[in-house]
């Protein structure tokens, strides 16, 4: 199976050139798609940079949508089977990344998989937000139905792909990629306030949209399959773990 490679970014242009470069680099035969959600950066004259180099897809979007808005044009232009979420902020993507990411697919173990930098893998159960952030790969067919919803999303939409595909029985693989990282982009002094703030921030718009993706998955659930009402009693509660988890880091995050 082939691979579509999706880097969405905004303002990322401090790392954006590495990764897409990495990606390239690291997989020729795959189709690498870069969407820029509206970067006003100077992203776009970091990426002209690479065409000499490498070959891309570059998808302009004229103002900025959000995470899942962009994911969705994505896989909208992607054309081959497999399509890996590349985040633009990463430094120290290797090879064996990709391999990591994309063998439980291709292999037919994983109908999803998802990783994170190695520190973040550790304990999934014990935090069920962190573990459904990271990058991710997943079969092109099974987004083509859910992708209007996912445009809509914008903050949850990793904890809607994570309890999406397993309310649907779909088997989902974590892979820790070692040496891994995320970047800040800030000076080090602002390092841990700008964690801290940006955790609060996308826990407060996933929480303000609970009601909308528990609909969603839903909905999606009873037209895949004939579900019965205690599998989505499941999904609820599965939900509310996502939840109860992101009011605590909420409640837990003190000024710096």
């Amino acid at each position: 199976m082939k691979t579509s490679i999706i880097v969405c970014t905004y303002n990322e242009a401090e790392t954006i050139f590495n990764v897409v470069a990495s990606c390239c680099k690291h997989n020729p035969e795959a189709e690498v798609i870069v969407v820029d959600d509206g970067s006003t950066d100077g992203t776009e004259n970091v990426l002209k940079t690479l065409v000499p180099h490498y070959h891309f897809e570059y998808l302009k979007l004229p103002e900025n949508h959000g995470k899942s808005y962009a994911m969705a044009c994505g896989v909208e232009f992607a054309s081959n089977e497999i399509v890996l979420f590349i985040n633009a902020n990463l430094v120290h993507l290797r090879k064996d990344h990709f391999l990591a990411m994309l063998a439980p697919i291709q292999n037919q173990e994983a109908d999803m998989v998802i990783g994170n930098p190695a520190s973040f893998t550790i304990n999934y159960g014990a935090d069920p937000y962190e573990t459904a952030m990271g990058e991710k790969a997943m079969l092109r067919a099974d987004l083509l139905p859910i992708l209007k919803d996912v445009k809509e999303i914008f903050f949850g939409v990793d904890a809607f792909f994570t309890i999406y595909y397993q309310a649907l029985g779909k088997r989902v693989s974590y892979q820790a990629l070692n040496d891994l990282e995320w970047a800040v982009r800030k000076s080090d002094s602002r390092k841990v306030k700008e964690r801290h703030e940006g955790d609060k921030e996308i826990a407060n718009a996933m929480i303000s949209n609970f009601d909308l993706m528990i609909k969603r998955v839903q909905n999606n659930i009873q037209k895949s399959q004939n579900y019965t009402q205690s599998t989505i009693s499941s999904v609820q509660l599965q939900l509310n773990k996502y939840m109860k988890h992101l009011r605590e880091r909420i409640t837990s995050v003190e000024p710096v």
